[in-house]
């Protein structure tokens, strides 16, 4: 049942979700209706969503923190994929372990709800001032998704992966002539003056549309915002006119509209990650060491 409530949720709010998976998701729930059962394993096949990879870095003195994000974002954990509020405890534990040199993203996900994704944006970009940390593309890294990726100090893109999909939509279902069709008459007993606006039972009226593009348009804006700001763009325009324009692009598009750092296969990532760490310096649990070496001293 938690399925298919992360189901109705999606399709009844703002998404940050590359559409094809939308359009997955609204024939899964149309199947689900008419009286289909799925079952967890099944689900996850068809919506594409892999098991977690981790990777530890090649030299036993670097420490890299693999972080993955994949499958559908949402607020709380779910089996759809990944929820934020998981990937802040993780990014929160790697920053404050010393044995962590480094934080890598490893993100293949089409995106998920606006919930809990502009917090964890901002948990992202203040930790990029702690460690270094790199958002990989390893496989589609598209709206939600590329709204946390965007906030690392590097985003990387595998040679077949792809990125993009800035943006925010939401769908209306009008059932009014499937129900006329079928001799159904819904009268429904409400009290709250919005309380049904927007219901699938009638059409949408100009009130309600001008509702949800303000609702749209605003979290398009801190989007854009963030998007902005971890990129160092030039200007949130620059973002809204560039950087794909809603597009989901490939790996070498991606470098070229800014939406990626380089091209790069996870182990190259991985490799590189931790010469940059070494090169800052000794890592952080070689310096807790000599640390316990002085204190005994």
């Amino acid at each position: 049942m938690s399925q298919i409530i992360q189901l109705v949720r999606a399709l009844s709010q703002p998404v940050l979700l590359e559409h094809d998976t939308l359009v997955k998701l609204a024939q899964i729930f149309q199947r689900k209706i008419g009286g289909e059962a799925f079952d967890g394993a099944a689900l996850h096949a068809e919506l594409g969503i892999a098991a977690p990879r981790t990777k530890a870095a090649p030299d036993k003195q670097t420490t890299i923190q693999v972080i993955p994000i994949q499958g559908m974002i949402a607020q709380h954990p779910q089996s759809l994929g990944t929820s934020t509020d998981e990937v802040g405890a993780a990014l929160a534990s790697a920053i404050a372990n010393p044995r962590v040199d480094a934080i890598l993203l490893d993100v293949d996900s089409p995106g998920g709800t606006v919930n809990g994704v502009p917090e964890l944006a901002a948990k992202i970009a203040a930790a990029r001032a702690v460690k270094p940390i790199t958002a990989l593309a390893n496989g589609l890294m598209a709206s939600a998704a590329y709204w946390l990726g965007s906030q690392a100090d590097e985003v990387v893109v595998a040679p077949s992966g792809e990125t993009g999909s800035i943006g925010v939509y939401q769908l209306h279902e009008d059932w009014t002539q499937k129900l006329a069709n079928e001799g159904i008459k819904i009268r429904a007993v409400s009290a709250g003056r919005y309380k049904l606006e927007g219901a699938p039972w009638e059409p949408l009226d100009v009130e309600a549309e001008a509702f949800m593009q303000k609702r749209v348009d605003e979290v398009y804006q801190w989007f854009v915002r963030d998007v902005a700001k971890g990129r160092n763009a030039e200007s949130q325009r620059a973002v809204r006119d560039g950087y794909g324009e809603g597009r989901v692009l490939g790996a070498e598009q991606s470098v070229r509209a800014k939406l990626a750092d380089r091209v790069a296969t996870f182990e190259e990532t991985v490799g590189r990650l931790a010469t940059r760490v070494q090169r800052r310096g000794p890592s952080a649990d070689i310096l807790r060491r000599r640390l316990e070496l002085d204190t005994l001293g």
